[in-house]
């Protein structure tokens, strides 16, 4: 789920980067390609002293908006991110770090404004590729910006929920269900391109609190959105997983680490900032955030 702020330059996509401040929060984040095919199992990445050739594909909530130092204004690229912490634990031989905000599954295989395809990046020898990747596809920044705004006018209802869920319906459910089929298509193209490196598929960190309680002065929702907005990020979550270990793929949890550290904390606790600060774009992990979501990463390599 995720969000920083409107970007108007060379990155283009059909998704807002999201600020929460007083009002609307805009989001970009992700990526994932669409394409086919399968190849032979990967071997396991080692931390022996083999080489490592990483690549990081993503969206916004991998390439650190608003993070200090950008490496890359146009898409949002830390010098703190979680995959250059990866690349530099691992001591990999080489790196390339594609990750763009505003990305979405689209632009692994087209170009995003003046960025290449992501799957560019891809090499027959590359040995370890990290995927961050769906939120856009869900159009979650529309999603948090309509919360905000019916916020407004019922805040202690369920507004968001209750516009999305219409009839017994599940909006956001289908949409996260459609995504489901992008993101194993890019799987398959990943290790059509790369047939010997591991994938881990990267989930989001957890944005409101776990334990479903509002912090209305900080985040501008509605009360029982609160929850409602939770169980989305954790539905989720729970297709990546899903994906990742319906192939040869690895899931890589963010968001339990990040319980506690949500954007209703104050400033030194919380990985999530509530709007654009110094430490990042609004509704996106800091530089502690992505500190949480590289040692999960490499939690999970050695596991």
């Amino acid at each position: 789920m995720p969000f920083p702020i409107r970007r108007s330059a060379p990155v283009a996509s059909r998704h807002r980067p999201t600020t929460a401040a007083v009002a609307v929060a805009s989001a970009t984040v992700l990526l994932a390609g669409t394409a086919a095919t399968a190849s032979a199992a990967p071997a396991p990445v080692r931390t022996d002293g083999a080489p490592v050739r990483y690549v990081a594909l993503g969206d916004s909530f991998s390439s650190g908006p608003g993070i200090p130092d950008q490496t890359d204004e146009a898409c949002g690229r830390s010098s703190r991110n979680y995959p250059t912490l990866v690349a530099a634990s691992l001591g990999a031989v080489s790196f390339t770090d594609v990750t763009c905000a505003g990305a979405d599954t689209r632009h692994m295989t087209t170009p995003q404004g003046a960025a290449n395809p992501q799957f560019d990046a891809l090499q027959p020898d590359t040995t370890l590729v990290t995927l961050g990747i769906g939120g856009n596809d869900l159009d979650l920044a529309g999603v948090l910006t309509r919360c905000v705004l019916l916020g407004k006018l019922a805040p202690l209802g369920a507004p968001c929920k209750r516009s999305y869920t219409l009839l017994g319906t599940d909006e956001i459910g289908s949409r996260i269900a459609a995504t489901a089929t992008e993101v194993a298509a890019v799987l398959d193209e990943i290790h059509g391109r790369s047939p010997q490196a591991r994938v881990l598929v990267v989930g989001y960190p957890a944005i409101v609190p776990d334990d479903g309680t509002a912090c209305r002065a900080t985040v501008p929702l509605a009360e029982g959105d609160f929850a409602w907005f939770r169980d989305k990020q954790k539905q989720l979550n729970s297709m990546l997983a899903r994906e990742a270990g319906n192939g040869r793929d690895t899931y890589v949890d963010a968001y339990a680490p990040s319980i506690g550290h949500d954007a209703c904390k104050p400033q030194g606790v919380r990985w999530i900032e509530p709007e654009q600060t110094a430490e990042a774009a609004g509704f996106h992990p800091n530089a502690a955030g992505h500190r949480s979501t590289a040692d999960a990463t490499l939690a999970t390599l050695t596991r």
